[in-house]
């Protein structure tokens, strides 16, 4: 950072595509800003500290509102935040939690324009969480963000739920689900498309809600990537499923 405040180098653009949010610093935003930078990105998870701490996020909601408030005394105009519903063991109250975390920001950082992007978690091979699949719920979780944070003036900018559900599907999928994607190729490649396509194989291939929705016991059944190897073995992503589900 010094040396990117050196007189010779005051010509160049610096910018940040996104950083954790303990290392925002009133210096780190007033660089940015005097270098042409007017906004900041951080991936937060939820509002909820419990649900942080259910996917191991090591952040605090005073780190939040510390990196909030040194964005604007930087000069910065602008913080862009990254989360998630649908995570394992959420529940409404940590949605709420997420709303009240922007009023705070809100109340610490007055001037900021305040965007809020959030995807629903979508399980992935070789992690903690490929046992759990959509929840159910997060579709309507996403409309209570919605209804909570659009009054306050945070630019809301959810991500489709139903591609949500493409994503888990294609994500857990087995050799079986060939024919489908094929047939659903033919229809269009949308979610519709995809129901169709089941519907179309019903009886050689199990149901969508078995790939996206079904949850798992962690080690009880082979998946279908498990003769791949991956950056974990399998008895250590168990461990940290337990660690997660212990705070749930």
């Amino acid at each position: 950072l010094d040396f990117r405040m050196l007189d010779e180098n005051k010509h160049a653009r610096m910018s940040i595509a996104s950083v954790r949010t303990g290392t925002v610093t009133r210096e780190l935003a007033g660089a940015l800003a005097s270098r042409g930078t007017k906004s900041l990105t951080v991936a937060v998870e939820s509002g909820s500290e419990r649900v942080r701490a259910i996917v191991n996020k090591k952040l605090s909601q005073e780190e939040i509102y510390a990196a909030a408030a040194h964005a604007q005394e930087g000069g910065l105009e602008a913080l862009k935040l990254y989360g998630m519903v649908g995570l394992v063991g959420e529940e409404d109250a940590d949605v709420d939690a997420t709303i009240e975390m922007f009023k705070q920001i809100r109340k610490v950082a007055p001037r900021l324009r305040l965007t809020y992007g959030c995807s629903t978690f979508v399980p992935k091979a070789h992690t903690p969480f490929q046992w759990y699949g959509v929840s159910k719920e997060a579709d309507r979780r996403l409309n209570m963000l919605q209804k909570g944070l659009r009054p306050m003036g945070v630019d809301f900018r959810p991500e489709s739920y139903k591609w949500s559900l493409v994503q888990a599907m294609l994500s857990r999928g087995d050799r079986r689900l060939g024919p489908v994607l094929i047939s659903a190729r033919d229809y269009g490649d949308t979610l519709g498309s995809f129901r169709r396509a089941f519907k179309d194989h019903k009886g050689n291939v199990p149901e969508m809600e078995y790939y996206v929705h079904s949850d798992m016991t962690p080690g009880e059944k082979s998946l279908p990537w498990q003769h791949l190897q991956g950056p974990l073995p399998e008895q250590t992503l168990i461990k940290h499923a337990e660690e997660a589900l212990s705070h749930v």
